[in-house]
């Protein structure tokens, strides 16, 4: 549950900077956020999820 809250912040995060910084207008993200909203109810969201979990193992076992 905190990796997808976490994960949706970061999202969240890009899209608004991408908003400001980069002229993504704000029907490209209604359109992005309704894309996501209806991905998630799809047969690949359990997919989508454990690529998600597995990156973030991946990124997590990272040694600086």
């Amino acid at each position: 549950m905190i990796l997808s809250v976490s994960g949706v912040v970061l999202l969240g995060v890009i899209v608004f900077l991408f908003f400001r910084k980069d002229g993504l207008k704000a029907s490209h993200m209604v359109v992005c956020s309704l894309f996501g909203f209806y991905l998630s109810g799809t047969a690949i969201a359990p997919s989508i999820k454990a690529g998600g979990a597995s990156l973030a193992t991946m990124l997590g076992g990272i040694k600086i």
